[in-house]
């Protein structure tokens, strides 16, 4: 019997990408591909998760407070209902005696480590226990960056703080939210009844946050102020300005004081009175300035800046985003919080740049390669601000079909990617004084 490699990936079609890239004809059964050296199965999303209280010990039923704290010495994991049979199917895959190694083929993140993680924790026997296990890291789906990370295989030990943070994340959920929450229900169902009472380490900070910004809404007092615009003549063309208080100063008590804000009417009367049909004497005042293009794109900043400028909810950006690196393979890992590349990464970025050609940007693409403007800097290559994840970029692969809502997102940001390596703008800017009525 020949020695055969298992890869797990997160999700059914992912699973279908990795076969078309590895060598070998492959069968499809219900539950995974095989050919000659290959397993190729998935997960769907957690199979695993951590048992209830009362799955651990039926003490824990009952929902009191002298229950509580509940910490468990370990936190036994059992299989979710809704995918159970595919749970099942990986067990027995990962179990086989021909089976050597495992590829741990699910997103390259924190979750995709723990969803790989309970599988193999709750499967583990002594079968398990002698394979070896490697980990698939992509930074984009395309069909060269899949065999380059399956050329690339890192080793168990290199993932172990990742592992580590992704068992304390879920762990620290579990003994927070489920105390939180039955100490909180517990105590609001005191006089009788069942007054369930989520709290979360999530959710319930963030709660917090809207329930402050809605009683600073609720205290706020309106305070009418006003604001004075004048117009003046300048030889055949005039201008507009706008009235500021030259001895203002900053109160850190009072952040609505602002030096064009006047709170008095009859002073902002008195002082239209005595500018009117007044002259000015004018200064003016010039100063250069240059602005660098804002950062790449990280998740949030993608989230946020999408949200402004089209309404899309974060959740909806994350799914456009995530389209476009899994299904369409014209974007790189989304779910990442670095906004800079790796400092050998120039290569690629010339070989995107010059992909781009092929598409509507072509001339903005053409300009930066013929100007020389992609070059090694700091503010974009840097590892000391990469983690898991660089930055959200193109990959070489140009789009074919894409919906409206995904299109936006990638010409986002293939805009912010040509935009980063592009030389600064610059400014002159003026400010004109006129002081007149002393």
């Amino acid at each position: 019997m020949a020695d055969k490699i298992l890869v797990i990936a997160e999700k059914p079609s992912v699973a279908a990408d990795l076969v078309k890239v590895l060598p070998g004809k492959f069968t499809k059964s219900k539950t995974h591909y095989e050919s000659s050296k290959y397993i190729v199965s998935y997960a769907i999303g957690h199979l695993v998760s951590i048992c209830y209280p009362e799955e651990i010990d039926p003490k824990y039923k009952s929902w009191g407070l002298n229950l509580l704290p509940i910490l468990p010495d370990k936190f036994p994991l059992k299989g979710l209902s809704n995918t159970k049979s595919q749970l099942n199917a990986l067990q027995k895959l990962i179990r086989r005696q021909d089976v050597k190694e495992i590829i741990n083929a699910c997103d390259a993140g924190r979750e995709g480590e723990l969803i790989f993680q309970y599988i193999i924790d709750y499967v583990w026997n002594k079968t398990v226990a002698r394979k070896s296990f490697k980990r698939l890291w992509l930074q984009s789906m395309t069909k060269d960056a899949i065999q380059e990370g399956f050329n690339t295989l890192r080793e168990k030990e290199e993932m172990a703080s990742l592992h580590d943070t992704a068992l304390c994340r879920s762990e620290s959920d579990w003994l927070i939210g489920l105390n939180a929450t039955r100490a909180l229900t517990s105590y609001n169902s005191r006089n009788g009844g069942f007054m369930l009472t989520p709290c979360g380490r999530d959710q319930t900070p963030t709660l917090s946050m809207l329930v402050k910004r809605e009683k600073e809404r609720q205290e706020f007092v309106p305070r009418p102020y006003f604001t004075l615009h004048g117009s003046f003549s300048w030889g055949e063309e005039g201008y507009d300005g706008k009235w500021i208080d030259p001895d203002f100063k900053k109160d850190e008590h009072d952040p609505y004081l602002k030096k064009d804000r006047i709170w008095d009417e009859d002073k902002a009367r008195d002082i239209i009175k005595r500018c009117t049909g007044q002259s000015a004497l004018v200064t003016e005042t010039s100063k250069k300035s240059s602005q660098n293009s804002p950062p790449l794109y990280d998740l949030t900043s993608l989230q946020r800046e999408a949200n402004s400028r089209f309404g899309f909810s974060a959740k909806n950006t994350l799914g456009l985003a995530q389209a476009l690196y899994e299904r369409h393979k014209v974007l790189t890992y989304p779910r990442t919080d670095s906004r800079c590349l790796p400092e050998d990464y120039l290569p690629q970025v010339k070989e995107t740049i010059g992909s781009q050609r092929g598409w509507q940007l072509n001339k903005f693409a053409q300009i930066a390669l013929e100007n020389n403007y992609l070059k090694k800097n700091r503010r974009i290559f840097n590892n000391a601000k990469i983690s898991d994840h660089h930055a959200i970029i193109p990959t070489t692969k140009l789009p074919g079909s894409l919906s409206e809502p995904e299109y936006k997102i990638y010409l986002m940001v293939v805009q912010r990617f040509m935009a980063v390596f592009s030389p600064p703008a610059r400014y002159l800017n003026t400010t004109r004084l006129s002081v007149t009525a002393g």
